[in-house]
């Protein structure tokens, strides 16, 4: 890597963790927790999408009156598929709905599941790619966590991964903010992100954070390989410990007044870059 002082690429001499040595989800302990708002889909794109993965969906409340567009479109593809669709009035749909954008389609579906940290890595290993993970640190806003999904389901990117504590989880307004590739993006929920990102580096992956004190921007460096990218939060950016585990820092240069830009469009930049070096 070109950013600072050269180490060994696979980290000589280091024996990554079994699976069972290492456990950050501890899905079956915790299950409760993890389980948030998404049990309701709200918007198009969002049921559009949860039906052409194969989600679970229970049923689907549509709008009365005249049917056009895609909502024509998702109805017949629910009732191809055996899916319960029912008729409401406008005003059931908005006492119902948690994101006040339903757009006239709310689907119940099944809980949508964490991964763990190795799915995401075998994924990679399956594709013959080298592992690419966003590792998100404090992100609290739906809109934030939504778009940076959809962004991360255009790169390529293997996975997300995000704190158990202090962020947003998986919820109807992440759904519809993702515009349905939450459908698509494995994420996970840990624990702890400064002990995650250890973990990450002894599977020989360099981990990457974004902030202004980054001593190169983006574009200057070598973002190739194996790689973990961290997006801190909008207000606070990374926090003091994750700063520290990061390999090395980049940021974004600034020409304007404004001295920072929102987390999701930050990440979104960075990602691309890192899309380019790996694939062009």
């Amino acid at each position: 890597m070109s950013n600072f002082e050269k180490k060994d690429y696979k980290r000589a001499g280091v024996k990554p963790k079994r699976r069972s040595e290492v456990k950050f989800n501890d899905r079956e302990e915790h299950k409760d927790d993890l389980r948030e708002d998404l049990d309701k889909l709200e918007g198009r794109n969002s049921v559009l999408e949860a039906i052409k993965a194969g989600r679970t969906i229970n049923k689907i409340i549509v709008q009365k009156g005249e049917k056009e567009g895609s909502i024509r479109h998702i109805i017949a593809l629910a009732r191809e598929r055996g899916i319960v669709v029912q008729e409401t009035d406008r005003s059931n749909l908005d006492k119902i709905s948690t994101t006040h954008a339903h757009q006239g389609i709310i689907a119940y579906v099944s809980f949508k599941d964490y991964v763990e940290v190795d799915d995401m890595l075998e994924s990679a290993q399956s594709k013959g790619e080298d592992p690419y993970i966003i590792i998100l640190d404090g992100i609290t806003d739906a809109y934030n966590l939504g778009s940076i999904l959809r962004t991360a389901d255009a790169v390529g990117a293997h996975g997300v991964i995000i704190p158990k504590r202090r962020a947003i989880g998986l919820n109807a307004a992440v759904s519809k903010a993702s515009a349905g590739a939450i459908e698509y993006v494995p994420v996970a929920r840990v624990t702890n992100i400064s002990q995650t990102i250890e973990y990450l580096k002894r599977r020989n992956i360099w981990v990457v954070g974004t902030d202004l004190s980054g001593e190169k921007s983006f574009f200057q460096s070598d973002l190739k390989g194996p790689v973990a990218l961290v997006i801190g939060s909008e207000g606070e950016g990374m926090g003091k410990l994750v700063t520290e585990k990061c390999d090395f820092i980049v940021n974004i240069p600034m020409k304007g007044k404004i001295s920072s830009l929102n987390a999701a469009v930050a990440g979104a930049i960075i990602m691309y870059e890192i899309q380019r070096q790996r694939n062009f």
